[in-house]
């Protein structure tokens, strides 16, 4: 699997779209965002073709990734884990000092085992649980 800062951001749209859209219900309205046109979208494309997208939002030595997605197909085969390893290396690499991240709160032991921390009350994100994590670097 290849993972890489990408341009082609209709290819994250599209993995976004499936995953949240489609798969849990959230409505299109609030899953595309400004944020999109500002951020750091990284695409991991396995056999020629785009299965996982995460976006990075660095404001100086902060920074917050978003929009952690794998399609179906892939998700249990580690991708996810080489997109956040990816991510973290890519903030370390412009000097981002504090990473913070929403976890739906089904995913969070997936973001513990990345040395997340949980903080914060649970909150509802388009209808879904969340509990906000942070990593220091």
């Amino acid at each position: 699997m290849k993972i890489a800062v990408t341009d082609d951001v209709d290819a994250c749209m599209a993995i976004r779209r499936k995953v949240f859209v489609e798969e849990q219900a959230v409505p299109e309205e609030l899953e595309l965002d400004a944020h999109d046109a500002t951020a750091v979208h990284l695409l991991a494309v396995a056999h020629g073709r785009p299965v996982g997208t995460a976006r990075l939002l660095i404001d100086g030595n902060h920074a917050k990734i978003g929009r952690v997605a794998v399609l179906a197909e892939t998700r249990g085969t580690g991708a996810g884990a080489a997109l956040m390893r990816a991510a973290l290396d890519e903030l370390r690499a412009r000097g981002v000092r504090e990473v913070t991240l929403g976890s739906q709160t089904h995913a969070i032991g997936f973001y513990e085992r990345l040395g997340f921390r949980v903080h914060g009350p649970e909150y509802d994100d388009a209808g879904i649980p969340h509990r906000d994590m942070t990593l220091l670097l």
